[in-house]
């Protein structure tokens, strides 16, 4: 398998491999279509992908106005099961209204073929939220949609389910005989992000001292030195109306004959652990055949934590990729080797800008998911999260 770029008319769709038996997906919708046939259009070409090489979704996220969901989700359907293919558990669908105002902006998947030949599911009581599978000697554990309500009861206040999403968290890990020091990177969507984005950190960081990763009287240490994941967190409703979604990756059995795993931190930001902000701003997970470097939602922040450039959304564009690269660097790689995008403009009409920035730095094909949504503070108009692959002789370091 190589790298490349599929197009079917609306959509087109970014293929990159991973090693032998993984590979990240990433389809964007390029021009005017109705939801239905651009969903049918972008998961008729992953059906395509899948088939040919024997893989199978481990993760999948959607992107696009919730009130379309159920058309993209019936295109969705069509394309996967005229191929004999219908993942589980659902995808995770966030809302992130494509720039053009309406319909579905993308989806991202990484899609995996397992030493055993298939994926085991997994469930919180009888509901799919994720899945298993083992790979060089170690199991990976994605877990999506999870949530902090409970079926038939009024809805928790925002911090209360915020509590709940990690405690289901963990619950479920657990189970899977792993716990959340194995967590190498979350994705975090949360409603209304700038009326309560402290009061999430707050429960966050007492939800990771409950489970061992922030050590009381540790504010001199960093980020990376504690293990704290890579992460996201970004405006973003979901169809449950809940305060917050998480998906995640856990991987068990690190370092031996497995994956090694590294927290990094950013020559050109402070550690945001500084500032109350609970996790790493990259993950490297390093395999025998290639290394995943997965960069946290990362936007124009100086070392002290301080907002660069207000008003100015051609430098804020400028400094987050100069800080995505910089991270990158670290393990020999650039913005070339981004395998998957999700790049977030507070205003849709910036989105011509973000396309000149990305085409002067010779990037314009960047395997992105463009969409509109809010940061987590008033003043930054963008924000990107990233995963990068390096093949070993670039992945030293």
């Amino acid at each position: 398998m190589k790298r490349r770029v599929c197009t079917d008319g609306a959509v087109q769709l970014h293929v990159t491999p991973a090693g032998e038996d993984q590979a990240y997906l990433t389809g964007c919708v390029t021009r005017d279509a109705s939801p239905i046939e651009a969903s049918q259009q972008l998961y008729g070409l992953i059906a395509g992908e899948l088939a040919a090489h024997g893989m199978l979704v481990a993760h999948e996220r959607l992107f696009g106005a919730l009130e379309v969901r159920q058309d993209v989700l019936a295109g969705r359907r069509r394309a996967l099961e005229g191929r004999g293919l219908l993942p589980a558990p659902p995808p995770t669908c966030i809302e992130g209204r494509p720039v053009a105002g309406h319909g579905l902006a993308g989806a991202h998947i990484y899609a995996v073929r397992p030493d055993a030949g298939e994926l085991e599911p997994v469930h919180d009581g009888q509901a799919p939220c994720g899945c298993r599978w083992q790979r060089g000697g170690a199991g990976f554990i994605v877990l999506q949609g999870l949530h902090g309500l409970d079926e038939g009861a009024e809805p928790p206040s925002r911090a209360a389910q915020a509590r709940g999403v990690f405690e289901r968290a963990g619950r479920i890990l657990a189970a899977q005989g792993a716990d959340y020091g194995h967590v190498v990177r979350t994705w975090i969507y949360i409603a209304d992000i700038l009326g309560w984005y402290g009061e999430f950190n707050d429960v966050r960081n007492a939800q990771y001292r409950r489970f061992g990763l922030v050590a009381r009287g540790a504010a001199a240490a960093s980020a990376e030195q504690m293990g704290l994941p890579a992460s996201t967190g970004i405006q973003g409703r979901n169809p449950l109306g809940a305060a917050l979604m998480m998906d995640l990756l856990a991987v068990v059995g690190q370092g031996g004959h497995g994956p090694q795993v590294a927290y990094m931190d950013n020559v050109k930001q402070g550690d945001p652990f500084a500032y109350g902000s609970a996790f790493s701003r990259g993950a490297c997970v390093r395999e025998r055949d290639v290394a995943h470097v997965h960069v946290s939602g990362t936007a124009a922040i100086d070392e002290g934590g301080s907002s660069l450039f207000p008003g100015d959304v051609r430098a804020q564009i400028g400094r987050t990729l100069d800080t995505v690269e910089a991270l990158l660097a670290q393990k020999g790689g650039t913005l070339r080797d981004i395998c998957q995008a999700t790049a977030f403009l507070k205003r849709a009409e910036d989105a011509p800008v973000y396309q000149e920035v990305i085409a002067e730095r010779g990037v314009d094909s960047l395997p992105a998911v463009v969409m509109v949504g809010d940061v987590c503070r008033a003043e930054l108009l963008f924000e990107m999260d990233a995963t990068a692959v390096l093949v070993p002789a670039s992945a030293a370091g």
